[in-house]
């Protein structure tokens, strides 16, 4: 996520549409009394949800999927709207929380189940590990994937009988708002899924509330370290998501003209406004030439326009600082030598557009080199051998998710013991999935949300160990 958004302070809480600039709606902060009413009520739900089945949770968490389905295409314009993604990649990310409400629906339960241990070894009658929900879980999320980020963090959530309260980002409000009206809708009890329209400096003291259990955040490296400052004086769960840098190397027997193709796909997913997005592009140098002139004229192809549109690829940045802030970045760059091989202006006009960009000749007191560029923007690098390219990957603070694009089993070994990342993908771009976990090393944050280690994050994993009965039965 965008390092800098976090030195910003409070915006306001407000629709508006990138494509033209023009604010749309906006709301205010919810009063001290409405928290206060709010974390009542959560931890009122807790009490009782917990003690729900699975069955119910399940078939609340259905019909949230079936009005996801049915309403697909308004919540996919809502979010267009607020943070300029595609329609398409809209509607693609309804359909994606839908199908992992139903995976969990359908999963929950067995990723929960008790699990028997050695009862011999530890002298018991019966020992077995135990899944229980702990409690209300404050979830602090960003705009870029309005809908996926809050979802993938709430669905596992309440399947395990955890309540969940919301902080969204404050340029998607109409998003947040629909989460809460879903599970509503969707026949979960009341107070199990709450949005808190709040600024950000009001959030210390939601999570101090000793009502809250524990926190998840996806967002900038500092306001991870100050959710986690905050978590850990108060000791308290945190799963953190801070954003990457994510490498794509390429070696000498990857299919080039395919690398190039997902590469830039990846590179501009999301106007290029992705945690996972590939940003730095680590070329052999038997193969540096073609690849940079392969994915220089996919980049060079993509069309930017009207995110309504079909057959738009990259719409515009979330806001105008979010422009300003490529804008620096890339000038940074060419500043000291960088050069622009594809777009690097601005087009005239309304709307925070940038268009797909490629830099090469990077060194490393450019920003670029350092810093996760949150737009189309990738940068191109060249290296010797396989342990150069393994370096230069390893390079950064961040490690969320790496690509490796080789045909070779040696080489693949290598890059998936040694790129220092949470998620490795050979020959494919970095995407999120329901059945693998999701997260990262080093700054990127700690913690792993989605599959079956996502919903045991936020579980009391308890263990039970009930005495042999004596042979007279007493």
């Amino acid at each position: 996520m965008d390092p800098r958004a976090a030195k910003r302070g409070n915006v306001a809480i407000a629709t508006v549409n990138p494509a033209t600039g023009e604010t749309l709606k906006t709301y205010d902060e919810i009063s001290d009394e409405e928290v206060e009413r709010c974390l009542a009520a959560a931890a009122g739900a807790h009490a009782s949800y917990r003690l729900t089945g699975f069955g119910s949770r399940a078939g609340w968490m259905l019909r949230a999927a079936d009005i996801l389905d049915d309403e697909r295409d308004q919540i996919a314009a809502t979010m267009t709207t607020e943070m300029g993604k595609t329609l398409a990649a809209a509607r693609q990310e309804v359909a994606k929380c839908a199908a992992a409400c139903r995976f969990y629906a359908d999963r929950a339960a067995a990723f929960l189940a008790d699990e028997a241990a050695d009862a011999a070894a530890v002298g018991a009658g019966r020992a077995y590990v135990t899944y229980q929900p702990i409690g209300p879980v404050l979830a602090i999320m960003p705009w870029n994937f309005p809908l996926w980020q809050a979802m993938r963090f709430a669905i596992p959530a309440l399947m395990a009988g955890n309540v969940g309260l919301l902080k969204h980002a404050s340029n998607v409000p109409q998003t947040a708002m629909f989460l809460q009206d879903l599970f509503c809708r969707a026949g979960f009890p009341d107070g199990t899924f709450q949005t808190l329209l709040l600024g950000s400096a009001r959030i210390e003291a939601v999570l101090r509330d000793p009502r809250v259990a524990a926190a998840t955040l996806t967002g900038s490296g500092p306001a991870g370290q100050s959710v986690a400052a905050i978590a850990g004086s108060e000791i308290k769960k945190v799963v953190l998501e801070l954003g990457g840098s994510d490498p794509f190397v390429v070696m000498p027997s990857a299919d080039l003209q395919e690398a190039a193709r997902v590469g830039a796909v990846a590179r501009c997913l999301n106007n290029g406004q992705s945690c996972i997005a590939a940003k730095r592009f680590i070329a052999h140098a038997s193969v540096a030439a073609d690849f940079e002139r392969l994915f220089v004229a996919q980049m060079s192809g993509m069309t930017v326009g009207d995110p309504m549109l079909e057959g738009t690829d990259v719409g515009p940045l979330a806001s105008q600082q979010q422009r300003q802030d490529v804008e620096e970045l890339v000038a940074d760059a060419v500043a000291k030598g960088a050069r622009v091989l594809c777009g690097g202006t601005p087009p005239a006009g309304p709307g925070w557009y940038y268009p797909p960009t490629v830099l090469t000749g990077i060194t490393p007191d450019m920003r670029v080199h350092s810093e996760e560029v949150f737009g189309p923007v990738a940068t191109l690098y060249r290296v010797a051998d396989i342990d150069e390219a393994v370096e230069l990957a390893n390079s950064t603070e961040f490690g969320l998710g790496a690509n490796a694009w080789t045909d070779s089993e040696d080489e693949r070994a290598r890059f998936v013991r040694d790129l220092a990342a949470g998620m490795v993908f050979i020959n494919g771009n970095v995407t999120s999935y329901p059945q693998l976990p999701f997260g990262g090393v080093k700054t990127s944050g700690h913690g792993r949300e989605l599959a079956v280690q996502g919903i045991r994050e936020f579980c009391n994993i308890k263990s039970v160990w009930v005495a042999a009965s004596h042979p007279n039965g007493c």
